[in-house]
């Protein structure tokens, strides 16, 4: 393996889970490690993305090396914190944004770089509207630009896709940066069937499943 593809390799995300499975965090391998050296990773699955190589021990003369999965779950979880993530709304931000909505723009159904993008508010905040999931959008900045400060109906203007508060689940793969095909899987299965992005993903994964699981 040359540098440059270790570093790459070195860059992927880790998903955590509680002992139960449900989907926590995004970390990275710093964190991952700290995390089997102190002992707190009940179980790991999906695909062995590295090995990290430690010290070596005095009375045997070999050398530490912790395998890290691209999944790992981690010991204990919370009532209350369960309780809270099924309550949770993700802060509103343009990179979840503009992944939520496939990169499209939901006016001309055009597919976008995210620095082409702009977010919209269906309800402009002039007239009332709130920078909130249900009323927010990507679009382009030629269709954001026509709307300007009216309603889609007063522009006369369509949505070709109804806006969605996405789950705490959803919001995890939506902050990924690169979600590997087994993550995403995973994270699939705490996702309401009747979302938008259930219906994506799944189709994105197609007969490529992989049949990895905890």
């Amino acid at each position: 393996m040359d540098t440059d593809e270790y570093i790459k390799n070195l860059s992927q995300q880790v998903l955590r889970t509680d002992a139960s499975g449900m989907p926590l965090e995004w970390i990275d391998y710093r964190d991952a490690a700290r995390l089997y050296y102190t002992n707190q990773v009940a179980y790991a699955c999906g695909q062995p993305l590295y090995q990290i190589h430690g010290g070596f021990s005095a009375a045997t003369g070999e050398r530490s090396v912790i395998e890290v999965n691209s999944i790992i779950a981690t010991i204990g979880h919370s009532t209350n914190h369960a309780e809270r993530r099924n309550n949770y709304v993700p802060p509103v931000n343009n990179k979840t944004l503009f992944r939520r909505d496939a990169n499209l723009c939901m006016y001309c159904a055009t597919r976008f770089s995210e620095r082409d993008l702009t977010r919209d508010h269906i309800t402009p905040v002039s007239q009332g509207g709130r920078d909130v999931w249900a009323n927010v959008v990507a679009a382009c900045r030629r269709c954001n630009n026509h709307k300007g400060g009216r309603t889609p109906e007063q522009a006369r203007m369509e949505l070709i896709a109804v806006p969605f508060i996405p789950t705490y689940a959803e919001y995890i793969y939506l902050k990924g940066r690169r979600v590997l095909a087994d993550q995403m899987e995973f994270l699939l299965a705490h996702f309401p069937r009747t979302s938008p992005l259930h219906k994506r993903l799944s189709g994105h994964l197609g007969t490529d499943r992989l049949k990895q699981s905890c």
